[in-house]
């Protein structure tokens, strides 16, 4: 049973020796074949696998421009908003009205109107660039929005209790102009 099927069908005389050699070569042929595009698959397979990851690299690198674009973006319409609504230079004056800003006691020097103004959230504080503008409340409102992380002081709105208050039971009485608080 050593035989080959070729041994046998040579004995036997169902084949001669050149069609024998004829099959041999092809057989060898093929498998000479099939061990080349074998290889050449596993070098395919490589190339794409990397192509591939290339591409993820390439995606993830593109998502982090996008966001670092949009993230200027609205720092620059923060800025934009910010020197676009800030008052002038009538809010100065002689008063200090002290504001806390990332757990710090910061002090601004304005107009005494200014000062009531702000400390009942008709006006707010913004940052730009080491500076402080005093904006209206409802452009820090957009500006939290956008960027919550900006340096904004905004205190909560007083209700109302009006100067003019007509319920007020010392409104017929006036108060001297040397009286000091």
């Amino acid at each position: 049973m050593g035989k080959s099927l070729q041994d046998q069908l040579l004995n036997m005389g169902l084949t001669d020796k050149k069609k024998a050699k004829q099959a041999e070569k092809h057989v060898k042929k093929q498998k000479k074949v099939q061990r080349k595009t074998g290889a050449e698959d596993e070098t395919k397979l490589r190339a794409e696998q990397a192509r591939k990851e290339k591409a993820d690299r390439d995606r993830e690198l593109n998502q982090q421009k996008t966001a670092e674009e949009e993230r200027k973006a609205i720092q620059a319409q923060v800025k934009q908003l910010i020197e676009m609504n800030r008052l002038g230079d009538e809010i100065k004056g002689d008063v200090a009205h002290n504001f806390v800003l990332d757990k710090k006691v910061k002090k601004i020097h304005v107009a005494e109107k200014i000062s009531d103004q702000l400390a009942k959230g008709r006006l707010a504080i913004a940052e730009l660039e080491g500076v402080f503008e005093l904006i209206p409340p409802k452009v820090a409102e957009k500006i939290q929005q956008r960027e919550p992380d900006w340096p904004i002081v905004l205190n909560e709105k007083a209700p109302d209790t009006g100067d003019e208050e007509e319920d007020d039971p010392y409104a017929d009485f006036q108060i001297p102009d040397d009286l000091m608080w």
